[in-house]
């Protein structure tokens, strides 16, 4: 069996111990040691990051009684060597981890709710409820989360006998066989946990509650502690004083200028649509009455234009009208009214390798060509449709 370091003091941050076992596994090497402070893979975890006599460990997992290191380099079997944890990345865990334990409890305590998944993730960490919480009642629980920061509480980790445990209250996402390391928090929460934790809840830091779904029966929420919080709470700021900058407003005011000029598009869009179809109908009032079949290659313009000038031309002309609307390089949206459409589409889809579809009223969809091979295509076809 391995002996676990990071049980015995989850601040082991640098340790000695010898190879007992090194074994290649495909382009890497699988090593066991007598004791690591190494977390392996587990309980929504990753492993820790570090080094093993300064070769890179790429992965720590739990096979039976032992930790198996996974290294790109292999070790020699019997030599004592130096490991040295990737600290600041497991410190961040440590922190999140435990900010996950305080909000749990303090969900347990108030609403009865139990935690029924976690995921410490490299961007946040997520945990599932078995319950569903408002918005107001997860902003009571982050201010008493970051109460209990203040408060200093320590944390601690121990592993009761089978005879403690029966009369032990402790949370637990699964049966456990075996030990059980619990985990408490001072005077507010105790949680069965194999991770490392902080030794006082002051060290987790800022814990703030970020967006919440709902998830199978209940929610699933997004936080953030500790460094990671305070990073995602700069990106934020920078990000709404930039926008109040642009905005030439006060950081407080952002939402209001953003709704009056998302207001203000709307309706710029509304008298562009309006100008926009007036023009195409000025466009076809010049067309010949019964002189289909006519072809538009456009510069780019939006899909709901092309299908408008299509069809107005397709109705003044008498039959088929097809728009092609983009630049060489980019390829060119098309859309087409009238005429036989499905003959129309086949060969398109035959000389210029179109894609798309429609129906008996209309098709659309690009081809990747030039304006120059559209126009080959359009004098070949509207040849032969006036043969």
């Amino acid at each position: 069996m391995t002996r676990r370091l990071y049980e015995e003091d989850s601040f082991c941050r640098e340790f000695t111990a010898t190879v007992l076992s090194c074994e290649k596994r495909g382009d890497a090497y699988a090593v066991v040691l007598d004791k690591t402070a190494f977390f392996p893979e587990g309980g929504g975890q990753p492993s820790d990051p570090g080094t093993l006599n300064g070769v890179a460990v790429l992965n720590v997992q739990t096979e039976g009684d032992v930790i198996v290191h996974t290294l790109a380099a292999p070790l020699t079997v019997g030599q004592t060597v130096s490991g040295a944890l990737d600290w600041e990345v497991r410190f961040q865990r440590m922190q999140k981890h435990t900010g996950e334990h305080i909000v749990c409890g303090i969900v347990h305590n108030l609403y009865g709710l139990e935690n029924v998944g976690f995921h410490l993730g490299s961007e946040d960490v997520t945990l599932d409820l078995d319950g569903e919480l408002t918005r107001e009642q997860l902003d009571e629980v982050e201010s008493l989360a970051n109460r209990v920061v203040i408060q200093n509480l320590a944390v601690t980790a121990s592993f009761p006998s089978d005879e403690e445990l029966k009369t032990l209250e402790y949370r637990s996402k699964k049966e456990i066989e075996g030990a059980v390391r619990i985990v408490t928090i001072d005077g507010l929460d105790r949680c069965a946990c194999c991770a490392p934790h902080v030794a006082y809840t002051g060290q987790v830091g800022l814990i703030k509650l970020l967006d919440f779904i709902r998830y199978k029966g209940g929610v699933r929420i997004h936080m953030q502690c500790g460094k990671d919080a305070l990073l995602d709470y700069r990106m934020r700021y920078t990000q709404t004083a930039t926008l109040a900058a642009a905005l030439s407003v006060k950081q407080h005011e952002v939402v209001a200028a953003v709704e009056r000029v998302m207001a203000q598009r709307d309706e710029l869009e509304r008298e562009l649509r309006a100008a926009r179809l007036e023009t195409q109908r000025m466009r076809v009032a010049a067309l010949a009455t019964h002189s289909a079949p006519v072809c538009f290659v456009e510069p780019p313009m939006d899909g709901e234009a092309q299908r408008e000038l299509a069809a107005l031309a397709a109705q003044k002309c008498g039959g088929l009208c097809a728009v092609f609307a983009g630049k060489d390089g980019d390829g060119y949206g098309y859309a087409a009214a009238g005429g036989d459409l499905a003959a129309f589409g086949a060969r398109l889809k035959e000389r210029l390798g179109a894609r798309g579809g429609g129906n008996a009223e209309r098709i659309q969809g690009r081809v990747a060509a030039t304006t120059a091979e559209i126009e080959a295509f359009w004098r070949e076809y509207a040849s032969e449709t006036d043969e």
